[in-house]
């Protein structure tokens, strides 16, 4: 249980006492500094400590949001502060030589934890101060200002501010204004109930499992009842992060099981929708597959492009500038974010499609809508690049080179080759290799040598894009490229393998590598690293795998190229979901909570 310790003489008829025990405390009593310091000594070591003031005046909320989110070691609002067990050293380090006199008679100096964050900040560690909005944290100086800062208290709903926090800030059209309406309430609903975030992320999953299996089905009611239960597990897939916002409830397994079963929810759907199609006589995998590849590269160049610049020096740009002006234009922004195509609009364009149409129509609309909105996005980013005066950081040439997932091959050759090219030579010679290989594969026939030609120019490419940190203005894109390169082989090698089973294959083959991908980059936003590089050995690295089925898909018959790209995918499955599921339980993993991805 963690400790709250109340400092200086206790106020009649205050509620603090009271809230910080409805917040989960244990709370203690300290007259004086050597009092606090001595409570902080005898506490739990590896537990969280809270000071306190006793005339702390405010919202139970305020300090909830001060005193009791996971994802900052320490933080503080006005007449508050706390440390978890990793910051308790710095806590304590800000508490020696501290006196009771304040050393003034402003509340900011007055009050001791204030004079303690103060004592961080001058020592240069990291304080979180939330964004209070109208919540009241205050420590009044003497009766009147009390009295005011209660009034002010009673003068805010509470409530109302917790469930508007509980909503994203910046979020697409049909979630802010067809779904967060209602689902915050919901949210509440599952907060008073006890429920957890990670409990409604696990009925979000098993609501779209569900949807999928409808869709299987192949019959008009399965497919109305698919469209519909993938709007319910929308609904609980807002909700989920909304309930963590709306009661601060984070964790490394919310964070883990956030950021991959919206992907795995999607994709899981598309082979719903596959199957179903199967069982009406429609082929429609290679669609299926396309789908959740074109998906899964607009979302690398999101996670690329903001890893690349979210710490670039001198950031400046002539089309962001625009941007900005544009965002000022409430309808603009609107449009804009609708354009993108985002979770919201998507599955809702999914689910109608699927209960009025077929399988087939779905995809294409899909498909055609997601093209479009990856063009947009895309070429709006390559011009801030290229006209953006910036200086990449070693932390953003680290992220793009751990989110190339270059393997041994490319590895090894990049060492030998030194330097690497300038400039733009780098994204260029990721795409055309790219470009090659993929090229070779789906115009050739199967069985044939030309695809792993193309196979070894691209492993020769790739070690050249990589062979320097990618610090370019363009460098962003060879993630992305790798990407399209890789996923784009293995559906044209299945594809032209033409016998049953090879693009179901394929699917699960993809569906494996991405979740790899997908788990590195959200191991580089907790500022944990990217995964082990055994397991990047062990899976052959990006250009390993490609040159790998290449020469599969020459040695073998089509039939056995299905059970060889099968056997490969269960290998893989296995060893990065053991690896994330080891890390994302292990003490080490970052408290965070994925905001989420408008696209």
């Amino acid at each position: 249980m963690p400790t709250a310790i109340v400092t200086g003489q206790p106020v009649p008829g205050s509620s603090l006492e009271g809230d910080l025990r409805s917040l989960g405390f244990d709370v203690r009593m300290a007259a004086d500094t050597a009092e606090a310091r001595n409570l902080i000594a005898a506490a739990p070591a590896d537990g969280r400590v809270a000071l306190v003031d006793a005339r702390f005046v405010g919202h139970p909320h305020a300090l909830r949001l001060g005193l009791t989110d996971p994802r900052f070691p320490l933080a503080a609002v006005p007449g508050a502060v706390t440390a978890q067990g990793t910051a308790r050293q710095a806590l304590s380090r800000a508490l020696e030589g501290q006196d009771e006199t304040g050393g003034g008679t402003a509340v900011a100096v007055d009050s001791l934890p204030d004079r303690l964050v103060t004592a961080l900040d001058a020592d240069g560690t990291p304080v979180h101060r939330p964004e209070l909005g109208s919540l009241v944290a205050a420590v009044p100086a003497d009766p009147q200002a009390r009295n005011e800062a209660r009034q002010a208290v009673l003068a805010v709903d509470e409530e109302d501010v917790r469930l508007k926090s509980a909503v994203k800030s910046r979020d697409g059209f049909f979630t802010t204004f067809c779904i967060s309406p209602y689902s915050r309430y919901l949210a509440r609903w599952c907060a008073r109930r006890g429920l957890t975030p990670n409990q409604v992320t696990t009925a979000s999953l098993l609501t779209a499992l569900i949807a999928a299996g409808c869709a299987a089905t192949g019959t008009r009611p399965g497919f109305i009842a698919a469209g519909v239960l993938l709007i319910a597990s929308f609904v609980l897939d807002c909700t989920d992060g909304q309930l963590a916002r709306y009661s601060l409830q984070y964790s490394t397994l919310g964070a883990w099981l956030d950021a991959t079963f919206d992907r795995a929810k999607e994709y899981a759907y598309y082979a719903g929708l596959a199957l179903g199609a199967a069982r009406g006589g429609d082929d429609v995998w290679a669609l299926a597959l396309g789908a959740m590849i074109l998906q899964t590269c607009r979302h690398v160049v999101d996670f690329s492009f903001n890893e690349a610049n979210h710490d670039a020096t001198a950031n400046t740009s002539p089309t962001a500038a625009l941007s900005d002006k544009l965002d000022s234009v409430g309808w603009t922004v609107w449009v804009r974010r609708m354009i993108v195509l985002p979770i919201g609009e998507r599955w809702a364009m999914i689910a109608v499609l699927t209960a009025v149409t077929t399988p087939r129509i779905t995809f294409y609309v899909l498909l055609i809508g997601c093209a479009l909105a990856a063009a947009y996005t895309t070429a709006g980013r390559v011009l801030r690049s290229l006209t953006r005066k910036a200086r990449r950081t070693d932390r953003a040439a680290r992220a793009l080179a751990d989110l190339a997932d270059t393997g041994p091959l490319a590895g090894a050759l990049a060492r030998v080759l030194g330097r690497g090219l300038p400039g733009l030579a780098v994204p260029a010679a990721a795409f055309l290799g790219g470009a090659a290989v993929v090229a070779c594969s789906a115009l050739t026939g199967f069985g044939g040598w030309l695809p792993v030609v193309g196979a070894v120019v691209y492993v020769l490419t790739s070690a050249l894009a990589t062979a320097r940190p990618l610090k370019g203005s363009l460098d962003w894109l060879v993630p992305p490229f790798f990407r399209a390169a890789e996923y784009g082989t293995v559906l044209a090698l299945a594809a032209r393998a033409d016998v049953h089973g090879a693009l179901p294959a394929a699917f699960g083959l993809v569906a494996a590598v991405a979740y790899h991908h997908y788990d590195t980059v959200y191991r580089i936003r907790g500022d944990a690293g990217a995964p082990p590089a055994w397991l990047v050995r062990a899976i052959g690295g990006q250009e390993g795998r490609t040159l790998l089925v290449t020469v599969l898909a020459a040695l073998l018959t089509a039939s056995q190229l299905t059970v060889a790209l099968t056997v490969i995918a269960v290998c893989v499955a296995l060893l990065v979901l053991v690896e994330s599921i080891r890390f994302w339980v292990s003490a080490g993993a970052p408290a965070v909570h994925d905001e989420g991805e408008t696209a």
